[in-house]
């Protein structure tokens, strides 16, 4: 399957997925929709949902990783918010290689392929910009809506990425088996909905999410 096709294969599964959950009796009216406000996402995420019983038989499997990459996406806004009106720009291929070269050095020392590492972190990469850019649309739509803090790019939202990335890498390696499974894209489709609707993702970040798993069903080695 084409990439392209394959990202809106998996997008279409996972926003069903939300979808379905969203419906459920115990999911807050907003969930599926608009959803909160970042701020509020991060604050009420997994305090809503199942029962114990019933999050615990859905933690397993891909879930681990399609919840870091939901919350690499929601720190896309922090990221967005730290650049918008300066001349720092989405795109930062320096910063973008720096991050491709230390993944495919720390796949190497947990018994990863680096390529196969380095395409999931340039799907999220690319996730992570497509969300900015579709912040940077809203904002300058609805000034309303634009950041009224800027945050510290360099203290505050990288240390926080790097510490997805270590979680990230150290969850591609628990799940390999998994994601070299023949039935992977599937479960992803499932895990992501699952992950889509715990942490609130709104149609940016679910579309962000679509963009952010091509990659992570590998072929078996």
């Amino acid at each position: 399957m084409r990439p392209r096709r394959l990202r809106s294969a998996l997008v279409l599964g996972a926003a069903a997925t939300a979808t379905a959950l969203a419906l459920g009796p115990a999911a807050p009216a907003t969930a599926g929709t608009h959803g909160p406000a970042p701020a509020a996402r991060a604050a009420t995420a997994g305090t809503h949902g199942p029962a114990p019983a019933a999050r615990a038989a859905t933690v397993h499997g891909l879930t681990p990783v399609t919840d870091l990459l939901a919350r690499r996406l929601l720190l896309a806004d922090k990221v967005a918010a730290a650049k918008y009106g300066t001349d720092t720009p989405i795109d930062d291929p320096v910063r973008e290689a720096q991050i491709l070269d230390d993944v495919r050095a720390r796949a190497s020392s947990l018994g990863l392929e680096p390529d196969a590492v380095a395409a999931v972190f340039r799907d999220q990469i690319e996730a992570n910009k497509l969300v900015q850019r579709a912040l940077y649309a809203r904002w300058n739509a609805h000034p309303a809506e634009r950041p009224t803090e800027r945050p510290d790019l360099a203290k505050e939202v990288r240390p926080a990425l790097d510490r997805i990335t270590t979680g990230l890498l150290a969850a591609l390696r628990d799940t390999e088996r998994a994601r070299t499974a023949p039935a992977c894209g599937p479960r992803l489709a499932t895990a992501a909905g699952w992950s889509a609707y715990t942490h609130r993702l709104d149609a940016p970040h679910l579309e962000g999410m679509g963009r952010a798993l091509p990659s992570v069903c590998a072929a078996p080695r």
